[in-house]
């Protein structure tokens, strides 16, 4: 997982309202989505406790940690996943104390998951008191050794700056790394801050060279922030149909902005074929998350009785998916 920041829209990462009729930027979270845990395998043999964990058979990923920790003490990768089973309450009533200490002991072995899954403890006070400091140390350490994680929270945490003096060009050095290490979050935030000039030289450019890269990499935030680049002409070539096909990927992920979005784009019929009732759909779906839109309450009050019986069919399916 990774920690949200309310330093990071405060700092100049956030920009205008949802509801008007043009495309605006929305306010940009930090992204957050989860680490993904992938402890090493023992050698070349097939790693039963990590299979276990990923098909969902936790009670036997338990187990077999534990095997591997009689037959190897020293076995790093095992303890990060009994850490990590601990950490979440699977198989095991939830103890962050107790998956402190498996991480600890991974930690001191070298394990950089562990340092990682240790640093956020730390920050967050989850099973010990908080330390800010003695966290940044041990996202250092797990960066050292090439955690993109770590180098993506590093980075927040120079914006942040503890509340006294944001550091955006340390925080561009944090992402860049990060980013071109993969990480799709890292890469949404450099585009952020080329699009603000934060850190870095402002750039449009640039911003949706990082921004898209952070679509692709699946990062909802980054589909959203740039099928608005795309669909505006800012940094890269106009492109609505490109645009309104990045909002469709954010949608049905349930991203309630490009929801909004992707309905106006639908009742309007640009980018796409004009659907009033795919329309409606998202706009009632973005509704329910507190996105308010006048607008498309009034095109949905001409919609015929028959129509709005499909769009609430729709809905229904859409929720019951």
């Amino acid at each position: 997982m990774r920690v949200t920041f309310s330093a990071i829209a405060a700092a100049s990462l956030a920009a205008a309202s949802v509801t008007g009729g043009a495309l605006a930027q929305p306010t940009i979270p930090a992204p957050q989505p989860p680490e993904a845990f992938a402890p090493a395998t023992a050698g070349d043999a097939p790693d039963l406790a990590f299979g276990a964990y990923q098909r969902g058979y936790y009670g036997t990923a338990l187990a077999e940690a534990m095997k591997r920790i009689t037959a190897n003490p020293q076995d790093a990768a095992a303890m990060t996943l009994l850490g990590e089973l601990y950490a979440q309450g699977l198989a095991v009533r939830r103890d962050p104390t107790e998956a402190n200490r498996w991480y600890k002991l991974a930690s001191e072995r070298g394990d950089r998951q562990a340092t990682f899954k240790l640093g956020l403890a730390k920050l967050t006070g989850d099973g010990t008191p908080k330390d800010r400091e003695g966290a940044a140390a041990l996202f250092k350490t797990a960066a050292a050794a090439g955690h993109p994680g770590a180098m993506y929270n590093l980075g927040v945490l120079a914006i942040d700056g503890n509340g006294v003096v944001s550091d955006f060009s340390g925080a561009a050095k944090y992402f860049e790394t990060a980013a071109n290490l993969g990480d799709g979050d890292a890469a949404y935030a450099l585009g952020i801050l080329y699009r603000n000039g934060s850190g870095v030289e402002k750039s449009d450019e640039r911003a949706a060279y990082w921004i898209a890269r952070a679509a692709g990499a699946d990062n909802v935030p980054g589909e959203v922030e740039y099928g608005i680049m795309l669909f505006n002409g800012v940094g890269v070539a106009k492109d609505e149909t490109a645009g309104a096909k990045q909002f469709l990927k954010a949608a049905a992920r349930d991203n309630p902005v490009a929801q909004n979005r992707i309905a106006r784009i639908l009742a309007a019929g640009r980018g796409l074929p004009k659907n009033s009732v795919e329309a409606m759909k998202w706009h009632l779906l973005a509704r329910s998350a507190g996105i308010k839109d006048p607008w498309l309450d009034g095109e949905l009050a001409k919609l015929s009785p028959k129509d709005k019986e499909a769009v609430q069919a729709a809905v229904r399916q859409y929720v019951g998916r």
